[in-house]
This record gives C-alpha cells, sequence and structure tokens, in this order.
C-alpha cells in the first residue's frame, strides 16, 4: 500500500513538474521574441506635401528680425576627420607599442568655430547656434534652431557647402544659399530636405525635379542670410579660425622642436 501511495505521488508530481515546462515553454517564445526594428526612409529629394508644409511652417517661425538674450558662447577648434566620414571628434592615438603615438601626417583635419545666442525667455526658441568648418576639400556652414518647450519639433537645422579651393571670408561674403533643411521632430522621423543635382539617387534613369520646393531654399537661404549678419560671423568666423591655425602651427613648431 505504502509503494502504491508513493508511486500516485511520484506521478502527481511528474504531471504537475510536466504542464509547468509546458507552460513555461509556451511563454518563452513572446519573452524572446525580439523587439521590432523600424527602419524609415527619408525622401530627401522629394518630400511629400504634407512634410513640405511642416518646413514651411518651421522655417516661417523662426523669427528674421532677432533679439537676443545676455547669454552667448563663442568656441573654436581642431578635429581630426576618419577617412570618408564628416566632422568628427578627435581620433583615438594608436594602443602603446603599436607604432608612433604622433599624428599620422596624411590625416585630415578640419578646423572649425562655433557661435551660440540665447534668445530672451518669451521667445518659442532657446538658442540659435552656428558652426563653420573648413577643411582641405570642403566647407561647411549649419545654423541650427533649437525650441525652448519642445514638442512636436525639437530642432531645425539649416545646411550649406561650398569648395575650399576659397578663403572663409570670401565665402561668407558670397551668401551661399542653402543646401539642406532638416527638421528634428519627438517621436516622430526627420523630415529632409535636400539639394539632389539632376540625377535621382534610386535610379540613373529618374531626374529630379525640385522646382517645386525653390520656396523652401529661398526661405531657409534668406535665414542664413539673416542670422550671418546677426551672429556677426562675417567677421568672428574669419578671425577665429585665423586663431585655431596659429594654435596648430604653434604644436607643430614645439613638437618639432621635441624631437
Amino acid at each position: 500500500m505504502k509503494i502504491q501511495m508513493l508511486g500516485n505521488r511520484l506521478l502527481n508530481l511528474a504531471i504537475i513538474s510536466g504542464l509547468a515546462v509546458a507552460c513555461l515553454a509556451a511563454t518563452m517564445p513572446a519573452q524572446e521574441k525580439a523587439p521590432p526594428v523600424r527602419v524609415n526612409l527619408l525622401n530627401v529629394c522629394s518630400p511629400s506635401a504634407d512634410e513640405q508644409k511642416e518646413i514651411s511652417a518651421a522655417l516661417t517661425r523662426i523669427p528674421r528680425n532677432p533679439h537676443w538674450g545676455e547669454d552667448f558662447e563663442v568656441a573654436r577648434g581642431r578635429s581630426s576627420l576618419a577617412q570618408g566620414s564628416e566632422l568628427s571628434s578627435a581620433l583615438a592615438a594608436p594602443p602603446s607599442g603599436r607604432g608612433s603615438q604622433t599624428e599620422p601626417a596624411s590625416l585630415p583635419i578640419a578646423r572649425w568655430t562655433r557661435i551660440r545666442r540665447e534668445f530672451p525667455a518669451d521667445s518659442p526658441f532657446s538658442n540659435a547656434q552656428y558652426s563653420f568648418s573648413v577643411d582641405a576639400e570642403n566647407m561647411v556652414e549649419t545654423l541650427v534652431f533649437r525650441l525652448r518647450q519642445p514638442k512636436d519639433l525639437l530642432e531645425v537645422a539649416l545646411e550649406d557647402s561650398m569648395s575650399s579651393v576659397t578663403t572663409p571670408a570670401a565665402a561668407l561674403a558670397m551668401d551661399t544659399p542653402a543646401s539642406r533643411i532638416k527638421l528634428e521632430r519627438f517621436g516622430k522621423a526627420s523630415i529632409v530636405l535636400a539639394r539632389c543635382g539632376a540625377k535621382n539617387p534610386a535610379g540613373p534613369s529618374q531626374t529630379v525635379d525640385q522646382s517645386a520646393f525653390e520656396p523652401l531654399f529661398r526661405s531657409a537661404s534668406t535665414l542664413l542670410s539673416v542670422y550671418r549678419n546677426a551672429l556677426n560671423a562675417r567677421r568672428t568666423v574669419p578671425a577665429e579660425l585665423a586663431r585655431v591655425g596659429m594654435l596648430v602651427a604653434r604644436s607643430a613648431r614645439a613638437k618639432t622642436k621635441s624631437h
């Protein structure tokens, strides 16, 4: 009798264990299921009609006659560039014991300066930040407006680029038009409008007609011109970049003497 009771208990325990394992197995796929990956493809050459309206509304909100608060920033620097990349932070030195600790002569560099001004407390925008970078091939201007209380829209960025065949002072005097407009949105994909040239990257046989976007590019170009003046960029940028050049030359001379 005792043997029979023990057997029944063991059988019941086995059944309970089996049910527990089955339940656990049923829940594991849901737990181990990878989170969905969302990929947003931006049509930077031909944004939709709704996206064009959002770009237009965002550009219209930016003040054409800016008044500044008390706070500001002027910064300058020199950054190493990884091959084939945009302006980035300085590259790390090679590990000890694996060659020279000095920077390779062939490593491209960029000089840059940044100007930031704060808007008054009653402005919907918190600040405007202008940056100008120059390397051996290109010069890039970027103007960013950040919202004080971002809801749908976080920031608006305007950009243009030009060849480094001229000086920064001459480039700034030319009032280069904007070639890229970007809206950073909260919880949504960004909206971007960019100059795409004569051909569509989607296919060699598809040409791009961007004539419908000219009012947006003109509005962005006007803003760039206004804020170059408002931030005194035409005087500040060449002077700050010259200081960076002098510091780089001084550092190179000191390094040569140390060897």
